[in-house]
Formats: structure tokens, sequence, C-alpha cells
């Protein structure tokens, strides 16, 4: 059932925060690391430090217009999903008009971002635009919607290298194929949350389409990430230290596959796997950056 609307209790600034989700970081963090992986990985580690600030401000305004767009598409939803009743436009603490206007200044800071970026870069960043409008939608007609966010995810990892190199090239695409596969691993896990809610409104998702054998896509999503990375790392020269961060993440997505196959996990074990996700993702960063140095 839909909620009642009512007057929020809150200032509308704070409203306003929760609707873009910046009181939760880690879906945030979990966008713009995969955009920092290729942009040092393609300066060699040493990427110019505006181009950084960008790609950082980029990722926040591009995920705060996608989380508005989502709720937008899903305020009827919302309120019949345990996780997501509470969110401003489904509980009615915020109008529609608000999340339009909202929506339209991320995407407008988004754009005005974008303008600092090489011709390619920027074409990439107007390429992205549809995939993000349009993939709150896929999961009414799309049976395995979390490939659509993937690709999303994946316009970071190509918009970023090409504002390095103004070149999209051989280790760029294999970049970009470990953060789709990725992206669709810990979002499955994360779906997994939201399947019995999923499957009684009649909306896709990942998990619901591979249903018992979720635990093994997740585990062959997060394997072929790794093997993507080992390739990059050879092809690209890359030293011990992301060598060494990439054995960590293998240990961690291992870990996580093998936790999978219990039964009956309680829900909010798999939003515990997805923020960990987030740090296994900053462990990489860390051993490409220092990885990279002297290449």
């Amino acid at each position: 059932m839909l909620t009642t609307p009512e007057r929020p209790q809150s200032p509308v600034w704070l409203v306003i925060i929760r609707l873009l989700r910046w009181h939760k970081p880690e879906g945030r963090l979990i966008l713009m690391i995969p955009a920092l992986w290729a942009v040092f990985l393609a300066a060699s580690g040493k990427p110019p430090l505006p181009l950084v600030g960008v790609i950082i401000l980029g990722t926040l305004a591009t995920s705060a217009a996608g989380c508005v767009v989502n709720d937008l598409w899903d305020r009827d939803i919302d309120p019949q999903v345990e996780r997501t009743r509470d969110r401003p436009l489904a509980s009615r603490a915020l109008s529609v008009k608000v999340g339009i206007v909202v929506a339209i200044v991320s995407l407008a800071c988004a754009a005005i971002l974008a303008f600092y970026l090489n011709p390619l870069s920027f074409w990439l960043c107007v390429a992205a635009v549809p995939v993000i409008l349009l993939y709150p939608g896929a999961k009414r007609v799309f049976p395995v919607p979390q490939l659509v966010l993937s690709i999303a995810w994946g316009f970071g990892v190509l918009i970023s290298w090409s504002a390095v190199t103004q070149t999209i090239s051989q280790p760029t695409w294999l970049l970009w194929g470990a953060t789709v596969l990725w992206t669709l691993g810990f979002d499955t896990l994360y779906a997994m949350s939201d399947k019995e809610d999923d499957r009684r409104i009649g909306v896709n998702s990942s998990a619901l389409f591979f249903g018992n054998y979720a635990p093994v896509a997740i585990g062959i999503f997060f394997a072929g990430t790794i093997l993507l990375l080992a390739w990059l790392g050879v092809l690209i020269h890359l030293h011990l230290a992301f060598w060494i961060s990439l054995a960590v993440a293998t240990i961690g997505w291992i870990w996580q596959s093998l936790r999978l196959t219990k039964q009956d996990l309680p829900n909010p074990v798999y939003s515990e796997m997805f923020r960990q996700n987030v740090w296994i993702g900053f462990i990489l960063l860390a051993g490409m950056i220092a990885g990279s140095f002297n290449n």
C-alpha cells in the first residue's frame, strides 16, 4: 500500500540529502571507484589533480541524478518494498516537482564539469545520459536490469581513461569489462535482499533471473573481474603492490561467494557484503596507484 502523504518532519535540505543518498555514501563511492581506477591507471599513477577533482565531483553529480531519476520512476513501487518505503518521494516527504528540479540541477552540474574534458570524454558523458535515465525502467521490461546499471557504471571508466589519453585502447576495454562484471556481481548480491518484494510486485532483477543459481552467478562475475584485472595488470606492467591488492580482493570475493551459499541469510547481510565491496574497490585503487609508478 502507498503510504499516506504527509509533510516532512525534517528540514527540506535534509530530506533532499536523503533523496540524493548522501547519507549512504557507499553507493556514491562505489560509482566513483572505477572512474578513479581508470584515471590513475591511464596516467601511470600521477593524473593531474584538477582532473581527479572533476572526476570525483562528476561522479557525485551523476550518481545524485541517477538516484533522483530512479526514485521518480519508482515512487509508486518503493512504498511496497521494505528497504525503500521511507525514501522521500515514496513517502511523499518531497513532491515530484521538487524531485524533477533536483534531478535537473544534478545533471546540469555534471554537464558543467563535462565541459572541462576533451571532446571524446565529453561525448561519452553525453552518451551515458540515456543509459542513466532509462536504467530505472529496465526492471520493468528487461530480465537482468543490473546489466544496464553495469553498462552505466562502465561509462565512468571510458570517460575517465579517455580524459587522460584522449583515446580508448585495449587496456581501457579490459578495465571496462572488469567494472561491468564487478558491478553485476555486487548489484546482484544487493538485489538479493529485495528478491521477495520484487517477485511480489512483478519487477525484474538479476537475483530473480538467476534464482537459486544467483550465488554461482555472483561467483562467476567476481572470477571474471579477477581475470580481466590480472590481464590488465600484465598488459600495462603493473608492479607488486597491484598484485597484492588483487590477491586481497580475490580472497574477499571468494569469502563472499562461499558465504552466499548458506541458506536463509538475513537481509542485512547482503547490504553488509555490498559495503565490503567498497573497501575492496579502494584496496584495488591503492594497489593500482602504487603499482603504476615507474611504468
